[in-house]
């Protein structure tokens, strides 16, 4: 699996740091997270984004279907000693586990691998505990090009934010915040190529 085999390497961008400490910074200025809140971060992978916000909840459960990155994401967990992380390797829309309601759910550059949006959508207004937030840091709808080098990508092109809204209220969440917050640049053809990415925060209704 693609992501297994980054895994060993995924920390070493320091540009993968920087962009969880902004979205970070963004979640936690607009949400204002009060400490006994639970929170899930789907698609995880080693955590960069949690680690940022550890000090915000009561408890991190970090997602992901990659077994490399939530072994990478474990040897970091020993070695801090992070008390409030709860690790799992499942896949939310296959895994019908019953892990619990959660205050927030945070994902960053995972919701565009995922093809079925309405299923996964539902399944998280279905753990998200009333008025609960979902927070979803991806690309803006881009041209093809982000996957270049991955020919068997078979997801989202990036998001439209208005079509990603309609999908959102289509399953019961309100969008409350957008702002664009990075770039990803990315050499293509001897040129700089730069991808915005958005956070959106939506309140379950």
């Amino acid at each position: 699996m693609h992501f297994d085999i980054q895994a060993k390497d995924w920390d070493n961008d320091p540009k993968k740091t920087e962009r969880a400490q902004i979205f970070a910074e963004e979640i936690t200025n607009y949400l204002k997270p009060n400490k006994i809140w639970n929170a899930l971060e789907f698609g995880s992978g080693t955590g960069l984004l949690s680690y940022q916000l550890k000090d915000d909840f009561e408890t991190i459960t970090l997602v992901d279907n990659s077994e490399g990155m939530i072994n990478v994401l474990n040897e970091k967990i020993e070695k801090s000693g992070i008390k409030n992380f709860k690790p799992l390797l499942l896949n939310l829309l296959d895994d019908n586990l019953n892990i619990g309601k959660f205050n927030v759910i945070l994902t960053l550059m995972t919701l565009h691998h995922i093809l079925d949006l309405n299923k996964i959508l539902t399944i998280f207004n279905s753990i998200l505990k009333t008025d609960g937030y979902l927070c979803i840091a991806d690309l803006v709808k881009e041209d093809g090009s982000f996957h270049n080098e991955h020919p068997g990508f078979d997801g989202h092109n990036g998001f439209d934010k208005n079509e990603l809204s309609k999908f959102l209220t289509n399953s019961g969440f309100k969008v409350e915040y957008y702002n664009l917050c990075f770039e990803i640049e990315k050499e293509l053809d001897n040129d700089t190529k730069a991808y915005p990415l958005f956070l959106m925060i939506c309140k379950k209704q």
